[in-house]
């Protein structure tokens, strides 16, 4: 029996890599999976539609349903998950303590629509009362100038957003000119140590987890997805698709769970897995819709709040009912 070939890109991460390194046969398909940074690979396939599955911006997609662009169908595989709160950084002359202060502020973000920002955004407004309106927003690159929005924004009059060409978010952080950063890496004033920047949650793990035990909400940054021409005419490759990734995933933490200090160079790492196990005892890293319902809710809502979307997109919309029947639960 023939095999149906389909080219696959995602970042590299323990999830993905059985995958990658072709150590699964999936089900009735042939993978040519490539190794791609997430930010190269979002431009390329959201531009160009260069593969036949890819990984993709949750906040992105939500963007694309809301605007009726169903190029892609989303698979509830969600191959990067962060906590955010360690991810705002502030200027410590600023004399910010408490997020509070952020109202009416400016804040620096490398792209308004990224999912990063989404979920901080989100967690600063529902804990803090600093909605995206009563912040002035400045985007740009965070170490090089220039960087622009993947998707074009659409967003409403009420949401303010300069785009900055010549100077870096890093750079103005530094001087005092953004009260705070939010962002999906550290900035390099930050990482090499320049006593002006500093995070503005000073215990950011604390926080994520007092946020986690109130909310339930594990934010979601990427998701794969599927060309819908190709789920039209061969249906089946949703479960084939969504078992390998739930299967490339398991073995990651199977190893993690069997290996602990000699499956990553992290100094502890065999602590803080019996920690994350206590914090998440149906599974680290949940797949499918439902076991997620919680946080995709919050992703949809964050978006409509945020002026990214027109209306809260539904989860029936973001994952159609021939995904929903294949990856309900994990």
């Amino acid at each position: 029996m023939s095999r149906l070939e389909l080219s696959v890109a995602c970042g590299l991460n323990d999830r993905t890599m059985a995958l990658l390194a072709r150590w699964i046969d999936v089900q009735g398909l042939d993978l040519n999976c490539m190794a791609i940074d997430p930010v190269e690979l979002f431009d390329r396939q959201l531009r160009l539609n260069q593969f036949d599955v890819a990984e993709c911006s949750l906040s992105a997609y939500i963007s694309l349903i809301d605007r009726g662009d169903d190029r892609f169908v989303g698979l509830p595989v969600f191959t990067s998950r962060v906590f955010r709160h360690s991810y705002v950084f502030t200027n410590s002359d600023r004399g910010i303590d408490d997020p509070g202060q952020l109202r009416g502020g400016t804040i620096g973000v490398p792209e308004y629509h990224m999912t990063a920002a989404l979920f901080i955004r989100g967690l600063l407004s529902d804990d803090y009362g600093v909605t995206a309106p009563e912040v002035s927003w400045v985007q740009g690159g965070q170490a090089k100038p220039g960087r622009k929005e993947r998707i074009e924004l659409q967003l409403p009059p009420s949401i303010r957003v300069q785009h900055v060409v010549d100077r870096t978010l890093d750079d103005m952080l530094v001087s005092g000119e953004l009260d705070a950063l939010i962002t999906a890496t550290a900035p390099p004033s930050f990482r090499a140590g320049d006593p002006r920047v500093r995070r503005l949650f000073a215990d950011p793990e604390s926080a994520s987890t007092d946020w986690f035990s109130r909310t339930e909400i594990f934010p979601i940054m990427h998701l794969m997805t599927v060309r819908r021409e190709l789920v039209e005419r061969h249906p089946w490759i949703i479960q084939s698709l969504y078992d390998a990734f739930s299967r490339s995933r398991d073995m990651a933490v199977d190893r993690l769970r069997a290996d602990g200090v000699a499956a990553v160079a992290l100094p502890f790492v065999d602590l803080q897995y019996e920690r994350a196990l206590a914090m998440f005892p149906q599974g680290l890293w949940p797949y499918g819709v439902e076991p997620n319902r919680r946080t995709l809710e919050a992703a949809a809502r964050y978006s409509h709040e945020q002026g990214l979307a027109r209306r809260v997109v539904s989860l029936a919309e973001l994952f159609p009912v021939e995904v929903r029947e294949a990856a309900w639960h994990d």
